[in-house]
Formats: structure tokens, C-alpha cells, sequence
């Protein structure tokens, strides 16, 4: 997908609930290609129901574009419900008779559009919406959906909430926002968000950006709002209510670091919390200066094993961890928090134009994770200590990997957080760097960055950026590593050689588990 316009909202005019002047931008990109609406009925088409995703094709809506969320949570102690309200402000890209919204689980009391009840269905995985007039294209549109969530009712993987004994967190990746809140479930539709958070007495509740206001309410539950500067896409969004303290300090360039750490652990969760500033030290001297408001870690408030299926997700400026694998030494758990640092760039600040663009994301931060690894002295996972001797072995098991995952940039949704999307998206940036060399390699990274910023862009985008700054056409280089059945040669190391691929599948142990990022591969 091409640039889209950046949005802008400031955060005053988020907030106000009578029509919460939530302004949208100007007219952004249009969407991704998807199945059309059917049919009319004088009133308009209805939106098609799928954005075309290739690997989640269930997702999205044709039919609008969204500039801002308000997400509205009422954290209910002796039940542990979330009642909540939603409202969508977006911008229709066609005369609409009718439009959906992605949500599985939670149960709608009531829709308005315009501020008018309207007709509402929910299904197997979408809530379908008649408004009461017809939305005329390019006319704003403002949804209100009121629901209930339970945060325990859904078992992970399938569950975008993180139930814990005293509250909840968010973990949406890749295709579960849709079981927090009603949205436009896809990373190529960024919006603003508004978080207004009510938590019991004696907890706190805090979310993605930054905190706008607090009040003590007249029942003693007390009500948070954050507000982010910057759009986020609908997976990466962290909300959480529980038993926190909130722990900021300095970071490098001024900017803002703010830790949200179970306040029975915080103790014991500090030497690794205090790792970032110099973390954040060397990732700004590789990719630029840190692109958003602010940044810390929330070690949600469990170890449950059945509460979430990863180690680390990185949730806009606030990414959360399992508290226990934060208790390491640091040799154990640096590189893992590198590569969850390098999403702020690769993921959040430019986000996947399709879920098949996922290696952008994954093998950067596997790369400057090992990078970061390496120059510390530390043995990866099997055992090795320089990104020449990695990228050999995993050279070698590459035509194994694409036959068991398929080629780098072509996952599905069974294998999409395998290897081949985060080693395997290393070994490509490595035979990119071989190729041009580190000075022109640094340049095709922050410019592709640049170029994207608070944006979506695609693997095509990526090749175009490389062909560009390099001054040569790397499109049939870029082609066949990302896209090829067989492993191409290394630049650079004509002795390397690959294993013959055996017909059986690759062992279990070779493929990390589900939204585990790095915790496999570094």
C-alpha cells in the first residue's frame, strides 16, 4: 500500500462525549482491494466485508476508513466485566447502506450512527450495521457501539485480552483487537486512539500514549484518560487495569521512559526495567531518534500459563512481558528486549501494509537483536556468538524452511510466526547488507522508515526503496529471496552451501510458537 495521509487529531478534541469533535483528517489512501458490497437499494452499497488480506481474509471493511477510536472501559471488580463503549469516527469511501465491523466475543447492547440508533447483527465474526440514513461517500461517520467483554471467556490463542487477578491487559496481535472492541481489525487502517479507563479503588489503569487526566469518581473508582499522539493500528493498542506502580525515569534524548510494574514485583523487576535507557541508546544511533511520546514495559500482573501464549508483545509505547522473564540476567534477556524495541519502528511506526509483509517486521527486530547480541559476546540459542556464523547455519537449512513455510514474504495463518518470518527475514536483510555494504544498507533502513512513518507499507514498498537509495534495481534480487522456492546464493560467500530439504516436515522444535517474538529464534 502507498503513503497514507497522516492523521491528525489533537487531544483536546478527543475528549468531549457530545459529539467528541473528533475531527477526522483529511481524505487518506484508499483501502486494500476487497470483495465488493452487493448489490443496492437506493440507499447505497453495502461496504464488502474483507479488506483481501492473503492471510487473514476475514478482516476489515471496504466501506470507510477510521481517523479515531474512544475506547470507553468500565473495569467491574466482583464480576471482572468490562462493560464498555466504542465510538468510531471514519470517513466512508462509498455511499453506504450498511457496514461491518470486526468483533468476535463480545456481546453489543446497542449501535448509533450519527447519534441515531441503528440496526445491528453480530455474527460469526463481524457486527453488521444498518445506519438509519444512508452514509453518502466521503461523509463523515460516527459509530457508538456499547457492549460487555469478559476477559476470561475466551482460552488464548483466540483471546485479545490478558485476564489477570486484579484486572486485565491487551495483547491484539495479529488478528484479535476484534475481541476487545468493534474496529477495523487491520494494521493498514491506523487511527488515533482515546482511552477513557474507570478502575476499582486501590487499582490503576493506564494505556498506550499519554495520560490527559485523572478524577476520583463519587463511588471511589477513578477515571483515566490517555490519549496518543501518534495513530496506532488496532493490534498494537495496550490498555490495562491492575496493581501497578507507575516508575518513570530519563531516557536518552530527553525523552520520555514510563514502566507500568506490578507493585509487589517492582523490586525484583527493576535491573531489568533499567536496561532500556542504554537499549534505546544503541538502536537510536542505528535507526534514528525514538519516534514516539514515550516508552516502557508493562510485566502484565500474571504468570498464569494459560493467561497469554508469548513472552513479549510490543503494544505501542508501552510493551508487555510475562513478570517472570524479566527476572533473568541480562545475557538471557537483552536481545529479546532489543527485538521488541526495534518494533517502535518496524511495526508500529511503519506497519504491515498485509499481514504477508509480517518478515518487515520480524526479521528487523530479529536482526538488531542479534546484532545487539552478538556484539555483547553472548551465545544465541545454539550456541553461536557472531551474525556470520548464524546466517551460515541458518543458510543452510533455507530450501528445508521453504518447503516446510514457504518462501519469506508468502506465510499463511498456520506458519506465520515461524522461523522463516524471523530468521529466515534476517538471512534476506544479511544478503541485502552483503550486497550494498553497511553504509548504503543504513541509508535503504531510516529512508524506508522516513518514508513510511505513521503509516503501512509492503514488501514491494521496501524493494522500491532499495532499488532507489542503493542506485541500482534490486527488484529481482529482493524477488527471489523473498519470494523464491530455493535458496539463492550469498553475496559475497559462494562456499556456503544448503541442506537438501527431506520430506518430512521440519522438527516441532525448529518453529516458535505463535506471537513468541524471538523468544525461538534469538
Amino acid at each position: 500500500m502507498r503513503n497514507r495521509t497522516r492523521v491528525t487529531a489533537p487531544a483536546a478534541a478527543l475528549l468531549g462525549t457530545a459529539a467528541l469533535a473528533l475531527t477526522p483528517s483529511a481524505a487518506q489512501a484508499a483501502p486494500l482491494t476487497g470483495r465488493p458490497g452487493a448489490g443496492t437499494d437506493g440507499r447505497g452499497a453495502p461496504g464488502g466485508d474483507s479488506l483481501g488480506d492473503p492471510v487473514y481474509p476475514v478482516l476489515g471493511n471496504t466501506g470507510y476508513r477510521v481517523s479515531a477510536y474512544l475506547l470507553d472501559f468500565t473495569y467491574v471488580a466482583d464480576t471482572k466485566l468490562v462493560e464498555a463503549q466504542v465510538t468510531i469516527v471514519a470517513r466512508a469511501t462509498q455511499d453506504l447502506s450498511r457496514f461491518s465491523l470486526d468483533l468476535l466475543g463480545p456481546v453489543v447492547h446497542e449501535v448509533r450512527v450519527g447519534g441515531r440508533r441503528a440496526v445491528f447483527e453480530q455474527q460469526a465474526e463481524k457486527l453488521v450495521v444498518t445506519p438509519p440514513t444512508r452514509v453518502r461517500e466521503h461523509g463523515e461517520l460516527v459509530v457508538r457501539v456499547d457492549y460487555t467483554a469478559d476477559p476470561r471467556k475466551i482460552a488464548p490463542p483466540y483471546n485479545g485480552w490478558v485476564p489477570t487477578p486484579d484486572g486485565f491487559a491487551v495483547a491484539g496481535q495479529p488478528d484479535l483487537a476484534r475481541t476487545v472492541f468493534p474496529c477495523n481489525d487491520h494494521p493498514s487502517d491506523k487511527a488515533h486512539f482515546t482511552f477513557r479507563i474507570t478502575a476499582p479503588a486501590g487499582l490503576t489503569a493506564v494505556a498506550s500514549g499519554s495520560l490527559v487526566s485523572t478524577r476520583t469518581n463519587a463511588d471511589g473508582t477513578t477515571t483515566a484518560v490517555y490519549h496518543s499522539r501518534d495513530p496506532i493500528a488496532t493490534e498494537i493498542i495496550q490498555v490495562t487495569v491492575g496493581d501497578y506502580r507507575i516508575v518513570e525515569r530519563p531516557g536518552p534524548s530527553g525523552m520520555r521512559l514510563r514502566d507500568v510494574v506490578p507493585t509487589a514485583r517492582a523490586e525484583a523487576l527493576e535491573p531489568a526495567l533499567a536496561l532500556t535507557p542504554g537499549q534505546l541508546t544503541w538502536l537510536e544511533q542505528r535507526l534514528g531518534r525514538f519516534p514516539f511520546e514515550a516508552y516502557g514495559i508493562l510485566p502484565a500482573n500474571t504468570d498464569a500459563p494459560d493467561a497469554f501464549d508469548f513472552t513479549g508483545l510490543e503494544t505501542q509505547t508501552l510493551t508487555i512481558y510475562k513478570p517472570n522473564y524479566l527476572l533473568q540476567k541480562e545475557s538471557a534477556i537483552g536481545s529479546h528486549m532489543m527485538h521488541e524495541l526495534v518494533h517502535t519502528w518496524f511495526g508500529n511506526l511503519v506497519s504491515p501494509a498485509t499481514w504477508a509483509d509480517l518478515w518487515l517486521n520480524e526479521g528487523h527486530a530479529d536482526y538488531y537483536g542479534l546484532l545487539y547480541r552478538y556484539e555483547r559476546g553472548w551465545p544465541d540459542s545454539i550456541g553461536l556468538t557472531s551474525m556470520e556464523a548464524r546466517m551460515k547455519d541458518v543458510y543452510s537449512r533455507g530450501d528445508q524452511w521453504r518447503k516446510d513455510s514457504g518462501p519469506v514474504a508468502a506465510p499463511t495463518a498456520a506458519n506465520l510466526f515461524d522461523n522463516q518470518r524471523y530468521t529466515g527475514g534476517v538471512l534476506v536483510l544479511y544478503a541485502l547488507w552483503s550486497l550494498v555494504g553497511e553504509d548504503v544498507f543504513s541509508r535503504i533502513e531510516r529512508t524506508f522508515l522516513d518514508r513510511y512513518r505513521n503509516s503501512s507499507a509492503s514488501t514491494k514498498d521496501y524493494i522500491a526503496v532499495a532499488t532507489e537509495v542503493s542506485g541500482q534495481d534490486l527488484t529481482g534480487f529482493l524477488t527471489e529471496w523473498l519470494y523464491g522456492t530455493t535458496t539463492p546464493r550469498m553475496p559475497g560467500h559462494p562456499d556456503w552451501t544448503v541442506t537438501p530439504p527431506k520430506l518430512s516436515a521440519a522438527r516441532r522444535e525448529d518453529r516458535p510458537t505463535p506471537k513468541d517474538h524471538a523468544s525461538a529464534t534469538l
